[in-house]
């Protein structure tokens, strides 16, 4: 089953890499496994961790030069900025590469939204206007806030509208995925990485109400392996577990809004637990990088799911907003 993740964190592994002196990251370390697994093409996003006094001006041109370093170098990905260019790609058999942004903090403090406009420069054609942190533009669903946009962050909605960027309420608190909701007025938009708060209570699910929203705008949400995000007890956060939140959110929302958006972690340093030798912290066990995700759509099949079915979820729904949005 070819697959498209909606959400992956690729750039930080090639920018920390890049930037102790290592170059074709992505051969090395993500091409095989992503290979394996029948990913035919994501989101790789822009993330600039705000969880400590990294600058955040300094981070992100530190990521946007060691990308276009690692794109002028591949031979392994394309980037494509359309649904046209995605498609040639698919044609071609080349692996494509949507740019996305996940947190805005560097965008945020720039009343003018130029910033906003150097991510979509840069090549962006998505964007999550937080990370877990409070910025200028919002706030993230652990922030503690109850707050909605600003009206920066409002305007810098509308912005991302006129661009065609895809809007993306994943890390948002539920005021922000409000205000989105209402901004969008119909319009597409999705959620790349949130699972069921009904099945797992954690602030970055979406409740029912907020998945029958993105579903009224005809938007998607991508199925997230991270184990805190799939059950509050760790030694039940598994593929299955994952696999009740794919039936929760069709039994809510219906098979043409659900996708994948795995979010998976094997490679950020810190993650990987040596003591075991074989798990990686912070994935749903059975699911814990890109090479296990046919197991996934296997368990979907025992559960009586068609091949139609499965190729919607798989890629079909996020192909049909990325041509509804970007064009």
């Amino acid at each position: 089953m070819r697959c498209f993740d909606a959400h992956s964190d690729i750039w930080t592994d090639v920018t920390d890499k890049r930037m102790r002196g290592e170059t074709n990251v992505f051969h090395n370390h993500h091409f095989e496994n992503i290979r394996r697994g029948g990913v035919e093409g994501s989101v790789f996003v822009v993330w600039v961790d705000t969880s400590g006094d990294e600058d955040t001006a300094r981070r992100t041109h530190d990521i946007f030069r060691c990308v276009k370093d690692e794109i002028a170098e591949t031979k392994d990905f394309r980037i494509v900025k359309t649904y046209g260019e995605m498609q040639k790609a698919v044609e071609e058999g080349v692996f494509y590469v949507f740019i996305g942004v996940e947190g805005m903090a560097y965008a945020s403090s720039d009343p003018t939204l130029a910033r906003l406009d150097e991510y979509y420069d840069f090549g962006a054609r998505h964007g999550i206007l937080t990370w877990n942190e409070k910025n200028g533009f919002g706030h993230g669903a652990v922030s503690g806030s109850t707050e909605g946009l600003s009206a920066l962050g409002k305007r810098a909605v509308l912005r991302m509208i006129d661009k065609r960027m895809i809007v993306d309420t994943s890390h948002l608190n539920e005021a922000g995925f409000w205000d989105i909701a209402r901004i969008m007025d119909g319009r597409p938009f999705i959620a790349s990485h949130s699972n069921c708060r009904a099945l797992c209570d954690h602030l970055r699910n979406l409740t029912d109400d907020q998945l029958r929203a993105v579903r009224d705008a005809n938007g998607c949400v991508g199925l997230n392996t991270w184990y805190e995000f799939v059950d509050p007890d760790p030694a039940k956060a598994d593929i299955h577990r994952l696999a009740d939140h794919c039936e929760h959110m069709i039994d809510v929302i219906g098979i043409d809004h659900v996708g994948c958006g795995f979010d998976f972690c094997d490679y950020i340093e810190g993650m990987y637990d040596r003591d075991s030798g074989n798990f990686y912290m912070g994935a749903a066990a059975g699911l814990e990088d890109p090479s296990k995700i046919p197991s996934f759509f296997d368990i979907l099949r025992e559960r009586g799911m068609r091949e139609d079915e499965l190729a919607k979820i798989a890629y079909g729904n996020f192909h049909r907003i990325i041509k509804e949005v970007i064009g």
